[in-house]
């Protein structure tokens, strides 16, 4: 089906963005994921502040899913957030299965979100002149997570 919803970007500047939100839609995807994952699985002396925190960061990567995914519908492209395209696309470092450590699950969770920044730098630096509205958006999500991040960080200090 061609798209019912045009953009007023050119094809090439529309491209440009779509990427860029195709990739921080699949990483915000898959960061909910794993936190959920890591939530469920936690266990140590940190359990209650760390399971805690973990809501948080879901909370915020679901709100940023909807965000990115609501972005590409505006430009005229159908969001893909299906879980193959997920699992063959994300970029993040992914989580293990079964009970996790708390130290081992803050690690993986700075992990996490130090590969999903980067990739949403990328996105921030291929978007500027292509679309700065894109642009502003994937920067305001790198601050949060950036604040995330350091965040995280704290807890292995």
């Amino acid at each position: 089906m061609n798209s019912p919803i045009s953009s007023t970007l050119s094809d090439e500047n529309r491209k440009v963005a779509a990427d860029a939100l195709q990739n921080v839609l699949v990483d915000v995807i898959d960061l909910s994921l794993i936190g959920k994952q890591a939530h469920w699985n936690v266990v140590g002396s940190q359990f209650r502040s760390i399971h805690l925190d973990l809501d948080e960061l879901v909370a915020t990567a679901r709100e940023f899913t909807d965000q990115v995914a609501e972005r590409l519908t505006a430009i005229g492209v159908s969001p893909d957030g299906r879980v193959a395209t997920v699992a063959r696309d994300s970029g993040t470092k992914g989580f293990g299965d079964g009970w996790s450590k708390d130290t081992e699950v803050v690690a993986s969770i700075v992990g996490n979100l130090a590969a999903v920044i980067a990739r949403l730098r990328e996105g921030i630096e291929a978007t500027g002149d292509a679309d700065p509205v894109t642009q502003d958006l994937l920067i305001g999500q790198a601050a949060r997570l950036e604040q995330l991040h350091w965040m995280w960080q704290a807890q292995l200090a």
